[in-house]
């Protein structure tokens, strides 16, 4: 087998890379994965390219200092069709590099869409499409450190090799199946970034059960969470290193208003009440909060008929799903279903494609 030496930003490389570079402009459509670490950043730390044509795979090293200028044109919004698998994330490591990347074909959704597991992954697609078993003993490699070994390189390499012929059989499929379309509507939030990146005025939306406290807690957390992303993006460090769920819901549960009640909480660490208390406290302030909260309430006991309607909603997008050789959770999953139950008309399987197969039979069931 032939060696493989991945492009880096040394002199003897740049040839490669623009004539590389040309190549998969060119082409209608190019296989592309990435490599990526986050455990101690805000933000994805983009170690490896993989990228592949029909005729040509290759490696581009990002930390080699290899200049990623000359790939603009082809993994920006003007390139080829971009084929991935799974690719929000990769998407969150390439986008602040090349921008949106303009049409995309995700082949695990399209195989969802096929009827397969809807969170299949590559190896096992691989496996089934093709009766190729890929190597797997390097997904836990730490691809910041270098060199690369050629056993970690042809493991890359081998995430890009089948995405093209991935592409092809799997269109094949939708096509017969009349789905080419539900896999472009599936696209469009992709490629327009949607959940990518967290606003910090819209933070406070994973928190969980913050929709359940009384409306100065729920000032008072949207405040606080907006806080903490923000700071965990100006320090490009994970958002529970600046402030933990457990310390989150202290502070929105009792609102110290000095830096003894901060100290008071036991899920704060002392170095964080001297580095980030005065922020805190000002954030406090600025919720405009009464001096006495009332009580938190108790665990909400789940209401007996949105209970049963959930429960009726899911037999028909269980029903629906067995018809359609689908997912159920490619239908509606149980979070739909309960925004379905309680009037709302803004979930998923009332939109597109789902609302046609499925979601108006569930308005007329709820």
């Amino acid at each position: 087998m032939t060696s493989i030496q991945p492009i880096t930003g040394e002199p003897r490389d740049a040839a490669r890379l623009q004539d590389f570079a040309a190549e998969l402009t060119a082409a209608p459509a190019i296989g592309l994965d990435t490599e990526f670490l986050r455990e101690s950043t805000y933000r994805p730390l983009l170690c490896l390219l993989q990228v592949s044509t029909p005729a040509r795979c290759e490696c581009i090293d990002p930390l080699g200092a290899a200049d990623l200028s000359a790939l603009r044109p082809a993994f920006g919004p003007g390139g080829p069709l971009k084929i991935m698998h799974a690719a929000r994330q990769d998407l969150e490591a390439l986008w602040p590099v090349f921008g949106a990347p303009g049409s995309l074909f995700d082949t695990q959704v399209a195989a969802g869409l096929v009827g397969m597991p809807a969170q299949i992954g590559y190896a096992e697609l691989v496996r089934r499409q093709f009766g190729v078993e890929l190597d797997k003993s390097h997904t836990r490699t730490d691809w910041s450190r270098r060199p690369l070994s050629e056993a970690q390189l042809s493991y890359a390499i081998e995430d890009v090799r089948h995405l093209g012929p991935l592409r092809d059989v799997l269109q094949e499929q939708l096509d017969k199946l009349g789905r080419l379309e539900w896999l472009h509507e599936e696209m469009q939030p992709l490629v327009a970034g949607e959940g990518l990146f967290v606003d910090p005025e819209r933070a406070h939306e994973r928190l969980k059960g913050l929709q359940d406290l009384d409306a100065d807690r729920q000032r008072l957390g949207q405040r606080l969470a907006a806080w903490r992303e923000r700071r965990a993006a100006e320090r490009n460090r994970p958002r529970t290193w600046i402030l933990d769920e457990a310390g989150l819901r202290a502070l929105i549960a009792v609102a110290p208003r000095d830096l003894n009640g901060l100290r008071d909480l036991p899920e704060l660490a002392p170095g964080f009440i001297e580095h980030s208390g005065a922020d805190i406290l000002r954030e406090i302030e600025t919720a405009l909060l009464p001096v006495r909260l009332p009580p938190l309430p108790g665990r909400q006991r789940s209401d007996p008929k949105i209970s049963e309607d959930v429960k009726r909603l899911g037999d028909i997008a269980r029903r629906v799903a067995a018809e359609l050789g689908l997912a159920p959770e490619l239908i509606a999953t149980r979070r739909d279903l309960e925004v379905i139950a309680r009037g709302r008309e803004d979930a998923l399987p009332l939109k597109g494609w789902r609302r046609a197969v499925v979601g108006e039979e569930l308005l007329a069931a709820r």
